[in-house]
């Protein structure tokens, strides 16, 4: 299947540090033809939604990410169901709802010009909050809504497994339900297998075929997010190893990695990425709070390579470029 022309769907879990927007600079590295795509790193997802494959096996570590991937593509089969269900928890707690009509009131708009949305849902968030964590078989609905109208749209749980994020300055909006429809359409017509598995196990547990696909996501070893907190040296050592097997078994793959950022780099990668094909991907969702120097080198690293004449002409300024950080 062609991968050139694709349209680009955003993730309904709107994900922190996914790929959308990256989308057309990295998948334009992906193969042609991809009888199964294989990504151990899933997360919201927007990578494997805007890719043609004949299946596509699936995985994460987070429990709560897969369980809403998997209740998801439950709900493609009756999205008029879903959209009710969903209707009815957020009117039950009296959340906005932009959607479908504006109930935020004007004088609260005048008060709160910037953070209006947070004020107005923040009761009722809690309500919401409360009753989830309050019952012992979780609803993935309720999970659901509170990432919707939850800070940054982020899953954060203490050690008891209780959600804790605060409310956000967000909204169901027509963005929420685009995205929604868009997963649905798309996830409807696939063979998709879910895992919630480390990601050794998960990649150990596949019979590699021809033609299969991996592509790779992983924590980012010298960057401080809180999902990027799990990883160490150890393992960005075993991913390696294991890219390694798959090159010797002729499995095509790619990674996204980051090799230096706020001074540092990460030697791990940087010198293993010298044996394949590797391409600069600039990142436009990183945000700069303060004017001192730093340095932020995504990159995209290949055991393959594509016959495209513009291609390699990125390649070899790829190469520039990091050649000059590397100075």
């Amino acid at each position: 299947m062609n991968n050139k022309e694709i349209k680009i769907y955003r993730s309904p879990l709107f994900y922190v540090g996914d790929k959308y927007k990256l989308l057309p600079k990295i998948s334009k590295y992906f193969p042609d033809d991809i009888e199964r795509f294989i990504e151990p790193f899933t997360g919201g997802g927007s990578v494997f939604l805007n890719i043609k494959a004949e299946q596509y096996l699936l995985n994460d570590i987070d429990q709560n990410v897969v369980n809403i991937h998997s209740y998801l593509v439950k709900q493609s089969e009756n999205p008029e169901l879903f959209l009710k269900q969903v209707k009815k928890v957020i009117k039950k707690y009296g959340l906005s709802r932009s959607y479908e009509e504006d109930i935020v009131p004007s004088e609260l708009k005048a008060q709160w010009k910037k953070t209006y949305y947070a004020k107005f849902n923040k009761e009722g968030f809690n309500k919401l909050k409360e009753k989830y964590n309050s019952t012992s078989k979780k609803d993935i609905l309720e999970l659901y809504v509170l990432l919707i109208y939850g800070f940054n749209r982020m899953l954060r749980f203490n050690k008891k497994g209780e959600y804790n994020l605060p409310v956000g300055n967000v909204d169901f909006n027509k963005n929420v339900l685009t995205s929604l429809q868009e997963y649905f359409s798309t996830t409807n017509k696939r063979d998709i297998r879910l895992f919630n598995l480390d990601f050794t196990d998960f990649l150990d547990s596949i019979d590699y075929q021809k033609n299969d696909f991996v592509y790779l996501d992983p924590p980012y070893l010298i960057t401080f997010s809180e999902y990027n907190k799990l990883w160490n040296d150890e393992n960005e050592q075993k991913l390696i190893n294991f890219l390694e097997k798959l090159n010797e078994k002729n499995i095509k793959f790619a990674i996204s990695n980051v090799t230096h950022y706020k001074g540092k780099t990460n030697k791990i990668f940087l010198e293993w990425s010298k044996k394949y094909h590797s391409y600069n991907i600039k990142s436009n969702y990183i945000s700069y709070h303060d004017n001192t120097n730093k340095v932020f080198n995504e990159v995209l690293v290949t055991n393959f390579k594509k016959n495209d004449k513009s291609i390699l002409k990125e390649k070899q300024g790829s190469k520039l470029k990091l050649l000059e950080i590397q100075s």
